[in-house]
């Protein structure tokens, strides 16, 4: 995987956060979830990845998007591309964790209940903030030691 900035995933399991930045509103078809609008701003995305590839293959086909919509990431990501990926290669899955930590930081929204969470009982797996957050926030909430950061 070529790196433009920072350490690119392995080909191990774990989990990951993908940052889409959006400069205004955006409506998208999220399947079962029908018509959402995302808000200007920061959007992170939790997913795990524990199939063939690890999370080298699940990121890097966030990042150079599909034809096929599998996840309700993919409307998203048909619509902007990945900006930063954070990831860890855990061997449990770390996805509802991070949203949590994630949702309950100051200035974090949720802007479509249940986007990205269709398999379990988390309120959603996109969180939205208006701004980037930074390293070391990020370190913070999802352990200094256990997350790396790639920018494709």
């Amino acid at each position: 995987m070529t790196t433009r900035g920072g350490q690119a995933p392995g080909s191990a399991p774990g989990t990951y956060l993908l940052r889409f930045d959006l400069p205004e509103p955006v409506t998208l078809d999220v399947g079962a979830l029908g018509k959402a609008v995302l808000g200007p701003g920061s959007h992170y995305y939790a997913g795990s990845a524990f199939g063939p590839g690890g999370v080298a293959a699940r990121v890097l086909r966030h990042v150079n998007g599909s034809e096929r919509r599998h996840w309700h990431v993919d409307a998203l990501r048909a619509t902007v591309p990945v900006m930063e990926v954070w990831y860890g290669h855990a061997q449990e899955r770390l996805e509802h964790a991070w949203a949590g930590a994630l949702l309950g930081s100051p200035g974090a929204r949720l802007d479509v209940a249940g986007f990205g969470a269709s398999d379990c009982a988390c309120q959603g797996h996109l969180v939205h903030f208006m701004q980037p957050l930074t390293q070391c926030t990020m370190e913070r909430l999802l352990g200094k030691n256990m997350v790396f950061r790639w920018t494709p």
